[in-house]
């Protein structure tokens, strides 16, 4: 089979792709393979699938017509396991050779799960970033079930939230000396660990699994826990192997700078925002501002497995946020029908919230931070050089955060607004009369 453009991937960015496709070629064949069987769904609401708040249909991306309306062909269920850019073949693990005159690469992440003595004793092992996680978690998950869950980030926590539901005895570990250690500093992590322990979460925190007998794990601290389900939340790596194969560039990612929590200045890194690269062993496709992959022809790449250069600090890492990857998408597409656009708006960002208490943060914590800070609501905004860097929200001053969004993603000199104003009260007042138009018409 042969197509003008064929996509490997099924999330945010394929959608980016295929939208920035059609705004120019209407006629053009396309072709979707995926590993995956389903629609294109939104996998920040496994959770929430979960916890039973929204259904299989309600985690739909787009709308049930979505690849018939954009005569889009779907290979559903069907893993490509390699690329040969010089014949444009894309093979596939059921031994099927989809032939393309244009690729993207929007191959993602995979879990990454650490070797652990005994792990494959285990009964009931999952990992937490795919609708098949959910449906097998359902199956064997009981009411007051002990449940172990390795890893105190984004992923580990919204699966501690959404085990809640059916009141679950969860213990959750990590090596790190605190919680959500990407995207919180110290104080504000304190802060969410007391909120989260209030909904009967414990946590064991600079400390690992040794070993496993069956379902009982042995710390590096000596102590022995034993579970009904274990869920490995420890991070993920982006899916390079096809890029590989095709003979695209693939670098590891770069370790950045990480905020001090008192001074507010930029220190080697620990965990810090900006490290959502997972550090030195993050490794992506390296492209251009127009998504094509370096050192091959005909291909493009777009989400969790590319690099990204950060606005806000210089560097360049993988940025795994679905607005990136629906934008990297997008030029993508447009770029592989003949348009011509770039993508250098990149920088992290998060909005989430763990039993009822939300943060939003952004951008890197460096610079002088202005401080509002009561015990649970808590505002951080981290500036240097008149430009803001980045900010943490929590509690009730996540309100109008996207004013301070628009602040990084514009690189706004801070000397033409009323700085001061923003930081106390947010508000479109205080941005000059044309500004403030330019603001709403891109929905901060």
């Amino acid at each position: 089979m042969k197509y003008e453009y064929v996509i490997i991937g099924n999330s945010a960015a394929a959608a980016g792709c295929i939208e920035g496709i059609r705004e120019t070629d209407k006629k053009g064949t396309v072709a979707v393979i995926s590993d995956e069987k389903y629609h294109i769904y939104s996998r920040p609401l496994i959770s929430y699938r979960l916890k039973g708040d929204v259904t299989e249909k309600q985690m739909n991306y787009r709308p049930a017509d979505f690849y018939k309306v954009n005569n889009v062909e779907t290979l559903l269920g069907k893993r490509a396991v390699s690329v040969d850019s010089k014949t444009k073949i894309v093979q596939l693990e059921t031994g099927e050779k989809i032939e393309y005159e244009k690729l993207l690469l929007a191959t993602g992440s995979k879990p990454f799960v650490p070797p652990m003595d005994g792990l494959d004793s285990v009964r009931n092992r999952f990992c937490f970033m795919k609708m098949d996680d959910v449906k097998g978690i359902e199956k064997v998950v009981k009411k007051g079930a002990k449940v172990l869950i390795i890893g105190a980030g984004l992923i580990g926590l919204k699966a501690a939230e959404a085990l809640e539901h059916y009141d679950c005895e969860m213990t959750v570990i990590d090596l790190a000396d605190r919680i959500l250690p990407s995207i919180l500093d110290k104080k504000t992590s304190e802060i969410m660990r007391k909120h989260i322990e209030a909904h009967g979460v414990k946590f064991i925190l600079g400390t690992s699994a040794k070993s496993f007998k069956n379902n009982v794990v042995t710390l590096t601290n000596g102590e022995e826990i034993k579970f009904d389900i274990l869920i490995t939340a420890v991070g993920v790596r982006p899916n390079t192997e096809l890029a590989e194969s095709a003979g695209a560039k693939v670098e590891r990612g770069q370790r950045d700078a990480a905020p001090n929590s008192v001074s507010g200045k930029a220190e080697p890194a620990d965990n810090c925002l900006a490290a959502r690269s997972n550090s030195i062993h993050a490794r992506g496709f390296i492209t251009d501002k127009k998504q094509a992959v370096k050192g091959v022809k005909n291909i493009w790449a777009a989400g969790d497995c590319t690099v990204s250069e950060d606005i806000t600090t210089g560097t360049s890492h993988i940025i795994a946020i679905m607005p990136n990857a629906y934008a990297q998408g997008l030029v993508a597409g447009r770029n592989m029908s003949g348009n011509k656009d770039t993508f250098d708006k990149a920088f992290p960002m998060n909005a989430i919230g763990f039993f009822g208490l939300h943060i939003i943060t952004a951008g890197a914590y460096v610079g002088d931070c202005y401080e509002e800070n009561d015990g649970e609501n808590v505002k951080q905004l981290f500036s240097s050089d008149n430009k803001l860097n980045g900010f943490i929200l929590m509690g009730d001053k996540i309100k109008r955060a996207g004013i301070y969004t628009a602040l990084i993603r514009e690189r706004t000199d801070l000397t033409t607004v009323d700085y001061k104003l923003l930081c106390e009260a947010p508000q479109l007042a205080a941005f000059a009369r044309e500004k403030r138009f330019d603001i709403l018409s891109k929905g901060a």
